[in-house]
């Protein structure tokens, strides 16, 4: 028996949730269908998440993709069909990517496994991001280089904890709902072990009677734990923090059952979310807004 999950019209950071939710009570060896048809819209955690849903499954599951010609070029000029046919058995076209002048991704989907990969993404990005974040977002040119560092540490983090890999994709367009200014986006996800299980293979780690995927996540986003004991190690997360906290930025990160966040002012979203539908892995989004100057 194939189980079908309707996506949502708008697929992102916060409606990927009803996906799962529809997922969780299925068993991993029974076969899901995800129907996109009606889809519009795709943000980069959207579509990294869809390919990371496809890892989770034992039984290799359907897409569908969606009807609107306009979102399925959009699909493909991110790369997502090209590894989407890899992970699922796909319906309908697999669209072609036209050209569209400038294009507003800035690192299409990316498989990130290994150290050298990040170093790939990494160099990929540098010269068309210091572009974008100078001349859209109005951020200064010396912050490209923490761009690049947030870019690496949201990578590295797949490579030291996942146990498996992942994937990267970067992001830029108008937020008109909820800012009305242009946003650079930076999605990570991967299906591996999880923060919760990362730092119990710490050696001579004590759990507390709460150890849960939510006290994980604060340990390694809020304090930078990490179960690596060198000195320094964990610190990358906290990098992030003070480079998005700097420029105003949003950073989430979603891992087992719960989700912590770094709320800026311009959003409403909860620091910890838990009791979420399980899902295995990490799954980060970091949201740096266009800087207002003054006229």
């Amino acid at each position: 028996m194939t189980t079908v999950i309707n996506l949502p019209p708008s697929l992102d950071e916060r409606t990927f949730e009803t996906v799962l939710e529809h997922l969780a009570p299925i068993p991993i060896d029974e076969k899901v269908l995800l129907d996109g048809r009606h889809t519009r819209w795709a943000s980069p955690y959207g579509l990294t998440a869809l390919l990371t849903i496809a890892q989770t499954r034992a039984e290799k599951p359907a897409l569908v993709s969606p009807e609107s010609e306009e979102t399925g070029s959009y699909w493909a000029r991110t790369g997502f069909f090209r590894h989407a046919e890899e992970l699922f058995e796909m319906h309908g076209s697999t669209h072609r990517a036209r050209s569209s002048g400038e294009s507003d991704v800035l690192l299409e989907i990316t498989p990130v496994a290994k150290s050298e990969d990040v170093h790939e993404v990494v160099g990929r990005i540098q010269q068309k991001s210091a572009s974008i974040l100078v001349k859209e977002l109005n951020i200064d040119a010396k912050a490209t280089m923490g761009f690049a560092m947030t870019l690496s540490e949201a990578c590295q983090n797949i490579v030291e904890h996942a146990g498996r890999g992942g994937w990267v994709a970067v992001q830029t367009y108008r937020w008109q709902k909820r800012l009305g200014r242009r946003v650079v986006v930076i999605a990570v996800c991967d299906a591996g072990v999880g923060f919760r299980q990362s730092l119990e293979s710490a050696q001579g780690r004590r759990m507390s009677d709460r150890w849960d995927d939510g006290m994980a996540l604060e340990e390694a986003v809020i304090r930078g734990v990490s179960r690596f004991r060198d000195p320094g190690r964990g610190q990358g997360l906290a990098g992030v923090r003070r480079y998005i906290g700097r420029w105003d930025g949003k950073l989430s990160v979603r891992s087992g059952t719960a989700r912590i966040a770094i709320v800026p002012s311009w959003d409403e979203d909860v620091p910890l979310e838990e009791k979420l539908p399980p899902f295995p892995g990490a799954q980060m989004q970091i949201t740096i807004p266009e800087r207002i100057t003054d006229r």
